[in-house]
């Protein structure tokens, strides 16, 4: 089942890349008493994930965190290694990227798909949400590939008080 606004984040070990190496996260923690904004792409450095949907979160960091925002993260079905490389790639340093390498958190939400056919396993939709204190307020899916609408920074934007 898809999470739902008014939901409660389960607590999943994730991968982040640090000046150290990969190390754990629980999301239990992450998003504990604070708001975070978390946005999912279905790969990185894949074309509309590197030449859109990155892009506009980088552009619009100062203003996302300016509207009461502790955190931007983003997530994908990769490994730290490969995201810790991405965010380089995409300027991305305000952005925490979040490798749930094995889908754990992405099918505890609901959010995975079977990209298989391309060649890419299992994946996560496109999607955007607003949690605080881990209880998703805002969430945006996008169903369109190819499409980055309800899960893009000005979306995000749009639903942040000003």
């Amino acid at each position: 089942m898809t999470i739902q606004i008014g939901d409660t984040l389960p607590d999943i070990t994730l991968k982040t890349n640090g000046p150290d190496g990969p190390r754990d996260l629980s999301t239990g923690e992450f998003f504990a008493d604070r708001r975070v904004v978390l946005f999912a792409v279905p790969g990185a450095f894949t074309p509309n994930c590197s030449e859109t949907h990155v892009p506009g979160f980088v552009v619009r960091a100062d203003v996302i965190l300016a509207r009461g925002v502790d955190e931007i993260a983003c997530l994908s079905v990769n490994d730290a290694f490969v995201l810790g490389a991405w965010q380089k790639d995409q300027n991305a340093g305000a952005i925490t990227m979040l490798a749930d390498g094995n889908a754990d958190f992405t099918r505890a939400i609901g959010m995975d798909k079977d990209a298989s056919a391309g060649g890419m396993g299992i994946r996560s939709h496109r999607y955007a949400l607003i949690a605080t204190n881990g209880v998703v307020e805002y969430l945006g899916i996008d169903t369109e590939k190819g499409v980055v609408d309800k899960s893009s920074a000005e979306t995000i934007l749009d639903n942040l008080p000003s």
